[in-house]
């Protein structure tokens, strides 16, 4: 019967954790009630002290009005000296910690084990380990929810394929499965299961199974155009038709030619089979079942002048028929009963509009919880969106088509189709592109009602009539034809592969005039050498190892023939990223009165220019950058990604040979990039080593993700202050 308290902080020295010591203090609340008595006021009298001169008998606080303590006869435990029984006891404490502990994570892991096998993906298993290993190309057409993005790669590891690659369209799906993959084969704290997406990256030589995002294979197959580093490549989700998609579909089937030993897996849940079999010679194809719940479909149409107010500059959305959309929820289901909405919305100036309405009416019924899903998003933010409703309250998300398919959120059991999405379109007579709004696919609007059946029968409200979603288009547009094709046709060259961009095998030819534009576009700025479809010019050459489009690389360029280095580099890294000026900031008169000295009257670059150099100044002199960016409506995650981005433009324009390298860094200089660099360090590990866990949200911060996260902490300051 021993008081840990009193040995607690010798015996931290050799046993650390917190957890340890809860169960410690449970067993020692445990014994102090069975040996509780009625107090009596006699007992005060005859009860011992403790060496802080503390009554250690039973007594109640009304017996006494002071208690003195008698420092002097506090003594100290050395830890040597401890008695056996003490050491004895508390290991056996640890170990019954322990043990129940790893009880826990087993029955955790049987469930996880259990619900792997129960994914129709299990039942193809061997069938998929049986068919790669005879052909070198397999196509797998699951339905949504059937398992193949996070379970086939697992099946590879475990059958022997080693150096794993899976691209995907989005650097948010990239990390949220790696993770996820990670967590399913017990490699949290290991570098087997690793992603690489741009400025991030936990590739070690000890990885196995690596996720990143298309546009970064490309960059891999520049350097080694066989990409000896892999052996199996997964391209997933090839449904979104993404020119990076594409270009690689290309780009892999020729390389399929020369190495034998490469398998290529292509995967989707919407796929036109009969498109991708007889582009890949009639590779198998294994189709499996998604496990989809009955979906009530409810077309509720309303008129384009109902769903969007229009102004002088741009269409403004309607929020009230979602709004009717959860009172209907709110009529006709029960509050007890689990189910949360996913509404499916166009952009983010639509989801944001939306966002702010709906927080209204869940302010006043207390019955939702309104969360937004895109990809300008920090991850605490989109993480947000996996988190569980707290009971009698439902969760509503609002999100782009980044959750039709590359990212799954479970218990949705309503969704609210807009039946919009935003495209790039370009425009050949002013040679500019610009993000319209379309109608989307079929496909994607039977992607988008499958996710209100994951886990149970649901419901998909379609906010427009039957009648025009037998009017869209099958599945959606290539983007190859929607966008201009100069930067296509300069990679296409510098890949030094057996075809011109005229011949080039794609999945599907893009329009010929609209090549035939590119490539003499390309001649007319000096990239492609006279009458050549086949040669870069040294110009050429430098602008294709910059991943960015043409217009911006050549500002790179030209700003280091001028003398302009530093000011080039910073107005291109800024134009190849979100924008660091928060959506809110732009309805703050205070924020923008206070950045009004760093906006410009020559346009957005400068303005952006002039952010940067302010946020280098206040970086300079150690004041608060939360802060600085806070009061501007700034977000300062973006403009660390501008200053990241300005780097590597730097290495690149450097190892090109168009400015000379910095050799001469002082030691002072060399002594803060070293110390930058173990500090971040230290935070990625700390970030890798955190249990990720599922929490509940509250009701009184539902409104969170509408607000900027700097603006959060400014508000959790002044409440606390």
């Amino acid at each position: 019967n021993i008081d840990w308290n009193e040995y607690r902080p010798h015996l931290r020295r050799c046993f650390f954790g917190a957890d340890p010591w809860k169960l410690a203090d449970r067993g020692s609340e445990l014994e102090r009630r069975r040996k509780r008595d009625i107090c009596k006021e006699e007992a005060i009298s005859k009860s011992s002290f403790n060496h802080l001169g503390v009554p250690v008998g039973p007594f109640q606080r009304y017996h006494t009005s002071r208690v003195a303590v008698d420092v002097s006869h506090k003594t100290d435990v050395d830890l040597r000296n401890l008695e056996d029984c003490v050491m004895r006891e508390l290991i056996y404490a640890l170990a019954s910690f322990i043990a129940y502990e790893n009880k826990k994570k087993l029955n955790q892991l049987r469930q996880l084990r259990t619900s792997q096998n129960n994914l129709p993906i299990a039942a193809h298993r061997e069938h998929i380990i049986d068919v790669l290993s005879k052909n070198q190309i397999l196509i797998i057409a699951g339905d949504t929810g059937c398992g193949k993005s996070t379970q086939v790669p697992q099946y590879l590891l475990e059958a022997n394929f080693d150096r794993v690659a899976c691209t995907q369209p989005r650097r948010i799906a990239a990390t949220a499965l790696a993770r996820r993959v990670a967590f399913e084969t017990l490699d949290e704290y290991g570098s087997s299961i690793a992603y690489q997406i741009r400025f991030e990256r936990t590739r070690t030589l000890r990885t196995r199974l690596l996720f990143l995002t298309e546009g970064l294979l490309l960059r891999q197959m520049q350097i080694d155009a066989d990409l000896l580093q892999h052996n199996v490549i997964i391209l997933d989700e090839i449904h979104e038709r993404n020119m990076s998609g594409d270009f690689l579909m290309g780009l892999l089937r020729e390389l399929i030619r020369r190495r034998a030993d490469l398998k290529l897996i292509l995967m989707s849940a919407t796929i036109n089979l009969e498109l991708f079999t007889s582009y890949f010679s009639g590779a198998p194809v294994i189709e499996v079942a998604g496990r989809l719940f009955p979906v009530d479909v409810q077309y509720l149409p309303i008129s384009e002048s109902a769903s969007y107010e229009h102004t002088k500059r741009t269409p403004k959305i309607d929020p009230l028929p979602y709004l009717k959309v959860l009172e209907l929820i709110d009529a006709k289901v029960d509050r007890k009963e689990r189910g949360d909405a996913l509404i499916f919305l166009n952009g983010i100036s639509e989801i944001t509009t939306v966002a702010e309405a709906l927080r209204v009416y869940a302010e006043r019924t207390k019955r939702w919880i309104i969360l937004m899903l895109h990809s300008t998003l920090s991850n605490e933010e989109q993480e947000k969106v996996f988190d569980m409703a707290p009971p009698g309250v439902r969760k509503c998300v609002l999100s782009t088509n980044i959750a039709e398919t590359s990212v799954t959120i479970d218990e949705i059991r309503f969704v609210i189709d807009s039946g919009k999405v935003n495209l790039v379109k370009y425009d050949s007579k002013t040679g500019m592109h610009s993000l319209r709004q379309y109608w989307t696919s079929q496909a994607s609007a039977d992607q988008r009602k499958g996710r209100a059946g994951r886990t149970g029968p649901g419901v998909c409200y379609r906010l427009y009539s039957r009648e025009q979603f037998s009017k869209m288009d099958a599945f959606t547009v290539s983007e190859i034809n929607r966008v201009s094709l100069e930067s296509l046709a300069m990679q296409i060259v510098n890949m030094n592969v057996t075809f011109s961009p005229l011949d080039f095998p794609f999945i599907e030819k893009p329009d010929m005039g609209a090549l035939e534009e590119a490539m003499a576009s390309l001649w007319r700025q000096g990239i492609l050498e006279p009458d050549s479809v086949t040669t870069l010019t040294p110009l050429g050459k430098v602008i294709a190892t910059l991943p960015v489009e043409i217009p911006i690389a050549k500002v790179l360029v030209y700003g280091c023939v001028f003398d302009q280095v530093e000011a080039s580099l910073t107005i291109a890294a800024s134009l190849s990223v979100s924008s660091p000026f928060t959506n809110r900031s732009f309805r703050e008169p205070d924020q923008m009165d206070r950045r009004s000295n760093i906006m410009s009257e020559h346009g957005d670059p400068f303005a952006l220019l002039n952010t940067f150099r302010e946020f280098v100044e206040v970086q300079r002199t150690r004041e608060d950058l939360r802060k600085w960016g806070r009061e501007r409506g700034i977000d300062t995650q973006r403009v660390y990604e501008i200053s990241q981005l300005r780097r590597q433009f730097k290495e690149l324009l450097e190892d090109g040979g168009v400015i000379e390298k910095n050799t001469g860094e002082s030691t002072r200089e060399r002594r803060i990039r070293a110390g930058e660099r173990k500090r971040l360090t230290e935070m990625k590990n700390d970030a890798r080593f955190q249990v990720k866990r599922r929490k509940i949200l509250k009701k009184e911060t539902h409104f969170d993700s509408i607000m900027d996260a700097e603006e959060r902490r400014a508000k959790t300051s002044v409440d606390t202050s």
